[in-house]
């Protein structure tokens, strides 16, 4: 599927409303436990998921558009997150992950961008030149990671309640998501 703006925002504006359908009100053994040692709970992914609508989409976004490939994107600090979910509820975090993504949808939005502008190029630090269009793209699919990232760290409290349907459950052969 090629990348459409109009897809993507779709997308994105509706993962802080399916993150607290799922996650709000859920037992603690559901959103607090991991899969192990250097592992994420739920709760780290969403803290995780606001680091990012601070830190890197949109600020990434106005960098190619005001600079383009002549500064490169600052570093994502990957353990950033643990700042945003010090000493909050995991209601906070969804309460604070819907407004983070709403104002950068509204901001997104109020760029009005055209097809010349999705073609602008900014550079990554590791990965060299990208386009605005690809790093739009990847916001909507990083959203799609961490929901199948959640599903899998939840189903994994339950590895050894289902016996042997374990080879039925694509979710508990997964063995992790992005490198």
């Amino acid at each position: 599927m090629e990348h459409e703006l109009v897809n993507t925002i779709a997308l994105l504006e509706r993962t802080p409303a399916a993150l607290d359908a799922l996650l709000r009100g859920l037992p603690v053994a559901w959103t607090e436990r991991n899969e192990g040692a250097n592992t994420w709970s739920v709760t780290t992914v969403v803290a995780h998921l606001i680091h990012g609508e601070y830190e890197d989409w949109m600020p990434r976004a106005r960098i190619i558009l005001e600079s383009g490939e002549a500064r490169a994107f600052t570093p994502f600090d990957r353990e950033g997150h643990v700042g945003y979910g010090r000493g909050k509820t995991l209601p906070q975090l969804l309460d604070e992950f819907a407004r983070a993504r709403a104002k950068e949808l509204d901001e997104l939005r109020a760029l009005k961008l055209t097809a010349e502008d999705l073609g602008r190029r900014g550079r990554h630090p590791a990965l060299g030149t990208v386009t605005l269009s690809q790093l739009l793209a990847t916001w909507a699919a990083h959203d799609l990671t961490h929901l199948h990232q959640i599903s899998r760290v939840m189903a994994y409290q339950y590895r050894e309640a289902v016996g042997p349907w374990t080879k039925f459950l694509g979710v508990m052969q997964c063995a992790g998501h992005s490198a």
